[in-house]
């Protein structure tokens, strides 16, 4: 056994978690993350690399599994066999057989959340959502305290009422949208496979 192999075999056994670097390495591909994705959906079950390889293709390619070509199919069963499954192997992610053909997720990927913050659609970024809310707080503010109608019209209370109830509101559903729209295996598709 390799000092490579033994280091991640100790690394499995102790369940620690990934490290960033792992972790960003990981999934920085599409393809890798579409791997967590249908095998996090599959539990702790092992998979074919069969099933997979249908799985990853139908993502790709934006087509239901009896609908791709065999070209289709190989392209992403060479790419996983050869490089893909082999290095999240190496990083701790799954366990690999290739005699066999099967793949499952360790402990320690199984018990991580993995989130991937996918701009799909007319998706606005969180980020940019409580920019815009911070300015229509501020312009607020200082309409009110400059006595600027409307603004002035409507008592300092009622301000707070809407600022505090919209943020409230706006964190509920940011901490829902990553939760169950951008966590890896919380969906049927992946979040940047369109609906």
């Amino acid at each position: 056994m390799s000092s490579a192999s033994a280091g991640t075999q100790s690394s499995r056994t102790t369940g620690n978690d990934f490290s960033r670097d792992t972790t960003l390495e990981v999934l920085s591909n599409q393809r890798r993350r579409f791997v967590v994705h249908m095998l996090k959906q599959n539990g702790s079950g092992r998979v074919t690399v069969s099933e997979l390889t249908d799985t990853v293709a139908s993502w790709e390619n934006g087509k239901p599994v009896d609908a791709l070509s065999h070209k289709e199919r190989k392209r992403v069963r060479n790419a996983l066999r050869q490089f893909h499954l082999p290095k999240m192997d190496e990083c701790g992610f799954i366990e690999y057989d290739a005699q066999r053909g099967t793949v499952r997720l360790t402990d320690a990927a199984s018990n991580a959340n993995f989130y991937v913050d996918s701009l799909t659609g007319a998706s606005i970024p969180w980020g940019v959502y409580y920019l815009g809310l911070s300015a229509l707080s501020v312009v607020c503010l200082v309409g009110l305290w400059a006595g600027v109608y409307p603004l002035s019209v409507v008592p300092p209370t009622m301000y707070g009422v809407f600022l505090s109830t919209t943020l409230t509101v706006s964190s509920v559903a940011h901490f829902y949208d990553n939760y169950y729209r951008m966590r890896l295996g919380a969906r049927d598709r992946p979040p940047e496979v369109g609906e």
